[in-house]
């Protein structure tokens, strides 16, 4: 039967997923909407930037499956090994942590950040990837949560 650490750490993996997935869905759902305003009253303004801008929050989703797959291998090599204790369950949970709520937060707040951005580019199509940069700092967050997962996911 299944471990209580077993369980946890399932739970934090499939948090991850969870919280990614929804943040990018949430982020996409928005950037994607404001770039078809943009497109259906003009075109030819549908270019490179707004493609950008409307993609950007759907790389926390990634990131997120890209934790959930390594914190499974190292569930995996544990139950290979031995049954998961609480504290090892506790652990790919808490790894999982970082960036289940960064990838969240980052890509709703990019989503709305980006809408604005395709807003402006529409208006002047000529703002260039000037108009980029706000959103794509918002990635900074994202990374920093991906990067503090797997450091903590190859310490445990």
């Amino acid at each position: 039967m299944f471990s209580t650490g077993f369980v946890i750490a399932v739970i934090g993996i499939a948090l991850c997923v969870l919280l990614c997935g929804v943040g990018s869905a949430i982020g996409l759902y928005k950037t994607s909407s404001a770039a078809a305003g943009v497109a259906g009253e003009d075109p030819k303004k549908f270019n490179g930037i707004l493609t950008m801008l409307m993609l950007l929050p759907a790389t926390q989703g990634l990131y997120g499956f890209v934790i959930a797959i390594m914190a499974s291998n190292e569930l995996g090599a544990i139950l290979a090994a031995e049954v998961a204790t609480t504290a090892q369950g506790w652990a790919i949970f808490g790894a999982c942590l970082p960036m289940a709520l960064t990838g969240f937060v980052s890509a709703f707040f990019q989503g709305k950040a980006a809408v604005n951005g395709i807003y402006a580019a529409g208006k002047q199509s000529n703002i260039g990837f000037k108009i980029v940069m706000g959103p794509a700092m918002i990635e900074l967050y994202s990374l920093l949560g991906l990067v503090i997962s797997i450091m903590v996911l190859m310490a445990v």
